[in-house]
């Protein structure tokens, strides 16, 4: 059995939530947002908190109701706090600025890539080498940092390109004489 799927989410003040079926809603101070429990998934909702169980005894029942209930603890932490992710520019003359509603970046290329940003996502540039991706939603705050990330790798010889704020990057060495 799962044993995240066991603990209920607690709702804080200030959050409203809402179980319809297998449909799930959260609304608070970042926005709203729902989520859809797999069939297999039981979800009530009761005394503040969202309770979870598998309706048959399977082993995809118990993986998806361990799964349901990281979503909606997602959708929490979404609506409350938000979620960010930092992306950091390495390589001369390599830069990032906002260009409107758009990011433009300077990566090498004999063009600026212009990225235009989907609703719903913020992207800040508090340095011309740091970009700041936050939205309420954590899948498409992670897809828009790996769609920036993706015009320009970090290379393992120089570690030039976009990398991920504390991500590791395993240098080699080059060819020698």
């Amino acid at each position: 059995m799962s044993r995240v799927g066991k603990r209920p989410v607690a709702i804080p003040s200030g959050v409203t939530a809402t179980v319809d079926g297998q449909t799930v809603k959260m609304k608070g101070p970042k926005g709203t947002l729902s989520f859809v429990a797999h069939d297999d998934v039981e979800v009530k909702f009761a005394n503040g908190q969202v309770t979870f169980n598998p309706r048959v005894d399977t082993n995809r029942a118990r993986a998806m109701y361990g799964t349901a209930r990281a979503q909606v603890q997602n959708l929490v932490e979404g609506v409350t706090k938000g979620f960010e992710k930092k992306l950091e520019i390495t390589g001369v003359g390599y830069r990032a600025a906002m260009q409107g509603k758009n990011l433009q970046l300077a990566l090498g290329y004999s063009h600026d890539v212009v990225y235009a940003i989907p609703e719903g996502i913020t992207v800040t540039v508090p340095k011309p080498t740091e970009i700041t991706v936050a939205g309420n939603d954590p899948q498409r705050v992670g897809q828009v940092a790996a769609e920036i990330r993706a015009y320009r790798p970090p290379e393992p010889y120089k570690g030039k390109g976009v990398k991920y704020a504390g991500e590791f990057i395993f240098r080699k060495e080059g060819k020698k004489k």
